[in-house]
């Protein structure tokens, strides 16, 4: 079994912290054994103070590695470090690379199998749809590392002891992952009117402007820009239930071990990337014919206005909020 293992993945944020849980029981697991997850700078912040000693992490800027000269550069500093194994979690054309040059050096591989054609006939549409369950992220993480003889067991966070609020990410990178923004202002000034304190999560520009006009109109409900992944987390840890996109603060909220109540349109739990540790009779969905259209919620929609969105009401949202 390798004794010094290198972890690949560059993004994205919500994929990287679906990794984490594997690889905190890893190295809990093998407390022998030293892992370094090469990752972007940016994701480098999700690594919370419960992170074992044995497990490091390399956060890079890869404007600053581009090509296959930059590429080659960044393998040379891997190779300094010394690393028996190699496993890559992304399988993308970057990690591709530095796997030929780390394969010539006769250093063991593994790869992820990011199970692309299941994926493609979740989406599909018609008679050739196939809409079954396949396995979650962090399983096929997990099976990276068995590649290597690597033993993992999922690592769970522990509970805030005592737990009060709701928090809210309205938002999420595509359009077809995102609820409809007056029927989540309706959400939002119900639940002002309970009492019980809202926090608002998420950022740029356009995002914080609204979160800043809701802030100012309904009592309760607070925002507070600029804190860093790691004081979201912490922050996040500390609320009774959040309620989320599928989105990259599903999986914040799941590292920070609070129940999400996910909100699913274009997309599907079904492609594995639920919230880890999440129950599926959290996410509030619509069943039809076209949904899922897209893993990613990225695509156009066939009739313009998402109608897997507009089909869930605040109604239903505030009732399973209230569980």
């Amino acid at each position: 079994m390798p004794k010094n293992i290198l972890v690949i993945r560059f993004s994205a944020l919500g994929d990287t912290s679906m990794l984490l849980p594997v690889l905190y029981g890893a190295a809990l697991e093998q407390p022998d054994c030293t892992f370094t997850l090469l990752t972007s700078h940016r994701n480098a912040e999700l690594v919370t103070n419960s992170a074992p000693s044995n497990l490091h992490i390399w956060g890079v800027n890869l404007k600053n590695y581009k090509g296959l000269k930059g590429l080659r550069r960044l393998y040379n500093e891997a190779l300094s470090k010394q690393f028996d194994a190699v496993a890559d979690m992304h399988d993308v054309l970057r990690t591709k690379i530095l796997r030929c040059f780390f394969r010539l050096r006769g250093i063991p591989i593994s790869v992820i199998d990011k199970g692309r054609r299941e994926k493609r006939m979740l989406c599909r549409q018609g008679k050739k749809k196939r809409l079954t369950p396949l396995p979650h992220t962090t399983e096929r993480y997990a099976n990276v590392l068995h590649q290597l003889q690597i033993k993992t067991a999922l690592w769970r966070p522990t509970p805030y002891p005592e737990k009060k609020g709701i928090g809210i990410a309205p938002f999420a990178k595509h359009q077809g992952k995102i609820y409809p923004l007056d029927k989540m202002e309706a959400v939002i000034a119900a639940l002002s009117k309970q009492g019980e304190p809202i926090c608002l999560f998420g950022g740029g520009p356009l995002e914080e402007q609204q979160m800043r006009r809701w802030s100012a109109i309904y009592p309760n409900v607070r925002f507070t820009p600029g804190r860093s992944l790691n004081e979201e987390i912490q922050a996040m840890a500390k609320l009774r239930v959040m309620l989320t996109m599928d989105s990259a603060n599903m999986h914040l909220a799941s590292l920070a071990g609070t129940r999400v109540v996910s909100i699913w349109g274009a997309t599907h739990p079904f492609a594995g990337f639920l919230g880890y540790g999440q129950s599926e009779s959290d996410c509030i969905q619509v069943n039809l014919p076209c949904r899922p259209c897209s893993v990613f919620g990225n695509r156009k929609c066939q009739f313009g206005n998402y109608p897997c969105m507009q089909a869930i009401t605040p109604q239903e949202i505030l009732q399973k909020l209230s569980i």
